[in-house]
């Protein structure tokens, strides 16, 4: 079982419902409590502020051995979201994944059960699967021929008899991973040997894929991306606001607050609200009105690879697959409520093509910042990144990292 110590971060804890485990909820007390809080921080013409600036090295992010301890130490230990559940909704579909630079089959059996398995070949290690989706329940190596069900048993081996007697296909199953659906999202763990237990590992956020509408989503849009920037630089792109009225002031920009935001840890991961504009409204209005999602972003970390940008109608699925200290590759998905793509008007598939272009302009924005940060980290020019005590996100993110290559986890 993955287990994880929870690690209060934040300014509004005393909101909400803490249940018997302590774990607290977005219940509507907690929603309405986000609310007030930035509200008040408008009103007193404040940042969300730590108490305290703080620093990282700036080999942190372009060293190799680092990035190979942090692959060893979090993206092989710990579970990762690899999929929507409507990317392999029918019997029989499987699709191909990577995950912490491990491949992956994914399929569901005639039961409608989840299977993760390496997709490797057990006889000589090739890649059995090569199409990237699909619906077929064999799996025939391209090299010898030998088969597996998708269930990841052993069914054929070419010639057995006379080249492998006594060969105990038992044993010579796909190497399988422990894998869960959870809040409409299929879960896969590095680790062979763990229980996946979702809703202790989301440390209290396990409701909020229920309140975002996580198991009524599809995607309605996609981009892969491949960024010469190290995994962390681009997440804590993300997770402050100071940026927003310089960095896309010609997209986004204007229509959010200048340096505002709250964030909360949960364990491994965060919740952070990014104010609009427009929020100053709810001042007028009667709180039973107050809906957080009308007058603001939502933004979930889930280290180590998944973000969750929560947006009005639809959500932002940002997935990571880091490849070495300066190279990540990135998926950005739309999300939204809708019926299945043959069933959408062409009003409706434009509007979420609109939606994504736009959410991919200004994350464009983003990366290349984050590139061009990379690029300057060898120069000379910094020994350390400095974050002012308005990024805290990003000193707690640092220190959670640097607390999994210490041992700590998220203590």
């Amino acid at each position: 079982m993955v287990s994880i110590n929870y690690l209060p971060i934040g300014k509004f804890l005393q909101i909400g419902k803490i249940g018997q485990q302590g774990k607290q909820t977005m219940e509507r007390s907690v929603e309405v409590g986000l609310i007030e809080e930035l509200l008040n921080l408008k009103a007193a013409r404040s940042a969300f502020l730590d108490d305290e600036t703080a620093t990282q090295k700036v080999d942190h992010y372009w060293r190799q051995d680092r990035f190979e301890a942090e692959q060893a130490a979090i993206f092989r230990k710990l579970p990762h979201i690899v999929a929507h559940v409507t990317e392999l909704a029918a019997p029989g579909s499987f699709l191909r994944r990577k995950m912490a630079g491990l491949p992956l089959l994914l399929t569901r059996d005639d039961d409608g059960q989840v299977h993760a398995f390496l997709n490797v070949c057990r006889h000589r290690g090739t890649r059995l699967v090569d199409a990237h989706e699909g619906c077929q329940k064999r799996f025939s190596c391209p090299y010898h021929a030998w088969t597996w069900n998708n269930r990841g048993d052993l069914i054929g081996v070419p010639h057995e008899k006379q080249g492998f007697p006594g060969l105990d296909r038992a044993t010579m199953g796909l190497k399988r991973l422990p894998a869960a659906e959870f809040g409409g999202f299929i879960w896969v763990s590095p680790q062979a040997d763990t229980t996946l237990d979702i809703e202790d590992y989301l440390a209290g956020l396990a409701p909020d894929f229920d309140w975002f509408g996580g198991p009524d989503l599809r995607i309605v849009g996609d981009s892969d991306y491949s960024l010469k920037a190290n995994w962390k630089i681009l997440i804590e792109g993300g997770i402050e606001a100071y940026h927003f009225k310089i960095a896309h002031r010609h997209t986004i920009g204007p229509y959010f607050n200048d340096n505002l935001s709250s964030y909360q840890a949960f364990g491994t991961h965060m919740r952070a609200v990014l104010p609009r504009a427009s929020i100053v409204a709810l001042k007028d209005t009667p709180q039973d009105d107050w809906q957080i999602r009308d007058h603001a972003n939502v933004l979930y970390s889930f280290l180590p690879t998944n973000q969750f940008l929560v947006q009005q109608d639809h959500v932002v699925w940002i997935r990571s697959e880091p490849v070495a200290a300066d190279l990540t590759e990135l998926r950005i998905a739309t999300l939204a409520k809708t019926p299945p793509a043959e069933d959408m008007s062409e009003r409706e598939a434009a509007h979420w093509a609109k939606n994504h272009a736009i959410t991919t302009r200004t994350l464009d924005e983003d990366f290349e910042i984050g590139e061009s940060i990379q690029s300057g980290l060898q120069t000379g020019a910094n020994d350390v990144l400095t974050f002012g005590k308005f990024e805290g996100a990003l000193t707690h993110f640092s220190a959670l990292v640097d607390g999994y290559l210490e041992g700590r986890g998220a203590a």
